[in-house]
């Protein structure tokens, strides 16, 4: 396997992104959701003009895991006012960390993770935390591994479907 790089994403990079996002997002969990569901949550996590809106918040971080020319996963952070709930200052959520399944295995999520663990740290924060669906048993093991504990638990709607995530955290070493 050739090195893999992390680039920042930039507005320019809105192609890329949607296509990466409705990629790895279908992979991840097309089999345990209807056909319907998935395809209401797609088109409106990953449309132009919400993604266009996320690039563009200063509160927000991408970043793009490429081998050689082929997006291969990314991930996505928020800070502040852009986190999807806690909306602490002290803390940066971890949104998305996803990884096209051709690679998984390869340790690329652990790269995404390890940026997202460098941005916090560069950006002074005392703890990160993220939601992960409670069935998704690959993921939860993958933030147990890497010191999240579970503090919390909240609904996550996949189209019209109510799922419960695991609300899962791991305080920083300042």
């Amino acid at each position: 396997m050739s090195s893999i790089i992390l680039n920042k994403a930039f507005p320019e990079d809105l192609d890329i992104l949607q296509i990466l996002g409705k990629e790895t997002f279908s992979e991840t969990f097309a089999a345990s959701n209807s056909k319907e569901e998935m395809d209401l949550y797609l088109e409106k996590s990953f449309n132009k003009e919400k993604l266009t809106d996320e690039l563009n918040n200063p509160e927000s971080y991408f970043f793009i895991a490429w081998e050689e020319d082929n997006p291969i996963g990314y991930l996505k952070l928020n800070s502040g006012t852009a986190q999807t709930e806690l909306q602490d200052h002290s803390s940066l959520e971890i949104e998305r960390i996803y990884v096209k399944s051709s690679h998984h295995g390869k340790k690329v999520g652990q790269l995404l993770y390890e940026k997202a663990l460098n941005t916090a740290q560069e950006l002074n924060k005392a703890y990160i935390w993220l939601g992960v669906w409670e069935e998704n048993h690959r993921a939860v093991s993958f933030y147990k591994k890497n010191g999240f504990e579970e503090f919390d638990k909240h609904i996550f709607r996949l189209g019209n479907e109510e799922q419960t995530d695991l609300m899962m955290k791991k305080t920083l070493n300042k």
